[in-house]
């Protein structure tokens, strides 16, 4: 049976938490993204999620959980990194990959387990309401945009049993991933929380393609967020460094058919232009709800200016680069 979308207060919660513990699955909001929830630990409620989103069987699950306590219970060792980082961000946008608890079932997955406490109260509301820990990637069709409204999930999940409405999502981009089983932790994905933060807490920080440890690509898929193409329009998107190569393409294209996604006032006359902020938070709050609204528009190709260099762009270069891959 579908409720559809329903609202976050008391009797929704309990419906929620009544399917999860039936080992179904819902919907939930994030401070980053709106999540596909499931008992973590179940095979058939993560199955579902998989089947649901079409989402390959190697790309990993972040378990969220509603305390830094209930986090380290589902790890073998919890490091000093570990420690520091949940104390100063948890609950907040940061997934930390640990070792895998020996009692928690693998599921032929890697030794690891990423987790994080989410900072939205209907989500905190939700894990106390259950008592389990939730699996919870972003609720859309695996490789598409990510949800910031239960409007998004809706449309690219509209089998799913439940959708508790939060609102739109605050921070619009998925959480910061960080390996912590390897000195210096490493980053596995880029997201809200910024790079000069957690720097600010361990230090040093690997990035991705980095050498060292964790940077063996044999040693399994840690984090979610690392497949080729991901986060994509329907439109096919163009990432575009120079702004004059912008204009010039744009006069190009066909009356009604051409998106701009930029951060820049100079847009190009005649395309359905989403101007965002040239601060890489607030851009990254509204990228997500931008190309959906391009999407609606109809356009059929978006040019998307490319953001600056350096590590405050990062998470929003990740997406950009991983939506116009082919």
């Amino acid at each position: 049976m579908t409720d559809g979308v329903v609202a976050a207060d008391a009797a929704g919660l309990r419906r929620a938490a009544e399917l999860l513990r039936q080992e179904s699955v819902c919907v939930f909001p994030t401070e980053t993204v709106y999540g596909l929830g499931a008992h973590a630990f179940s095979a058939k409620a993560v199955a579902e999620v998989y089947r649901l989103k079409r989402r390959p069987s190697w790309n990993p699950l972040i378990v969220h959980v509603a305390s830094a306590a209930d986090a380290e219970a589902l790890a073998h060792e919890w490091p000093e990194a570990a420690r520091r980082l949940a104390a100063r961000f948890w609950p907040g946008p940061l997934s930390l990959v640990v070792e895998r608890a020996h009692h928690l079932p693998a599921n032929g997955g890697p030794s690891t387990v990423a987790v994080r406490v989410p900072a939205h109260p209907v989500a905190l509301a939700l894990l106390e309401e259950c008592g389990l820990p939730l699996a919870a990637p972003s609720a859309n069709r695996s490789e598409s945009i990510s949800p910031t409204t239960a409007e998004h999930v809706i449309r690219s999940l509209p089998d799913v049993p439940l959708v508790l409405d939060g609102g739109p999502c605050r921070l619009g981009i998925e959480s910061t991933v960080v390996d912590v089983t390897v000195s210096p932790p490493r980053l596995l994905r880029p997201g809200a929380l910024s790079l000069r933060a957690i720097r600010d807490v361990v230090g040093a920080l690997a990035l991705p393609g980095d050498p060292g440890p964790g940077a063996d690509p044999t040693s399994g898929v840690r984090s979610p967020g690392l497949a080729h193409r991901h986060y994509a329009p329907r439109a096919r998107l163009h990432l575009v460094d120079d702004p004059a190569v912008l204009a010039e393409r744009a006069e190009d294209a066909d009356p009604g058919t051409l998106g701009v996604l930029t951060h820049l006032p100079a847009a190009p006359p005649g395309a359905h232009v989403e101007l965002l902020s040239a601060d890489p938070l607030e851009y990254a709050a509204d990228l997500y709800a931008a190309l959906h609204r391009l999407d609606d528009a109809g356009v059929t190709t978006i040019l998307a200016q490319a953001p600056p260099e350096g590590d405050d762009w990062l998470a929003v270069r990740d997406r950009l680069t991983r939506a116009s891959a082919r």
